[in-house]
């Protein structure tokens, strides 16, 4: 052989047939990872949903909390229940406006401020979403217990907090009057 001949060699392509093998496995890699991705982005929406859930609850307790207290800081003779929501972030009905909402929360699943309201002769008695979705949560804390079963995030409907019970003073042992005090013996 001479070294023009190994250079004819290193030119001509090897015939082996090519069996496409590599591209295979790329494709088979491809596949894998889209279907981990979309395993990847179900997990992910749905742990976004219960955040947003977990938001709905704390935000209509924020709105229990203002009716509640709207309604308590009535003064006598004045309505009970706002015209509109507006009326919790600034209650005009004293000398200095009184806040009973920090802010107008947005609804978390909807991402938009426009709550829908329940109304009592024109004055707000309830809040709750827009969003029809079925809830995703079916465990709740005591506060929420009457949410569970509720078919849609509409339904969740959050109304003031009920007003405590005054405490009754236990009566008296002995209605006669105070008993005295023991006698020492002489």
């Amino acid at each position: 052989m001479t070294s023009g001949d190994n250079r004819l060699s290193a030119a001509r392509p090897s015939r082996r047939p090519q069996r496409g093998m590599g591209y295979l496995l790329v494709l088979f890699a491809m596949a894998a990872i889209g279907i981990g991705l979309a395993k990847a982005g179900e997990v992910w929406q749905h742990s976004a949903m219960r955040e947003r859930e977990s938001q709905l609850l704390f935000i209509g307790h924020q709105f229990r909390l203002a009716l509640a207290s709207y309604r308590d800081a009535s003064p006598p003779g004045a309505p009970v229940s706002p015209v509109s929501l507006s009326d919790l972030l600034e209650d005009r009905r004293f000398p200095t406006p009184r806040t009973h909402l920090r802010r107008l929360w947005p609804d978390p699943m909807t991402g938009r401020t426009d709550w829908a309201v329940v109304l009592v002769n024109g004055r707000i008695v309830g809040v709750h979403s827009r969003d029809t979705r079925e809830p995703i949560r079916t465990a709740f804390r005591q506060r929420d217990a009457e949410l569970a079963g509720l078919a849609a995030y509409d339904h969740w409907v959050f109304r003031a907090i009920e007003r405590a019970a005054p405490a009754v003073p236990p009566a008296p042992a002995n209605a006669a009057g105070p008993e005295e005090p023991p006698r020492r013996p002489a």
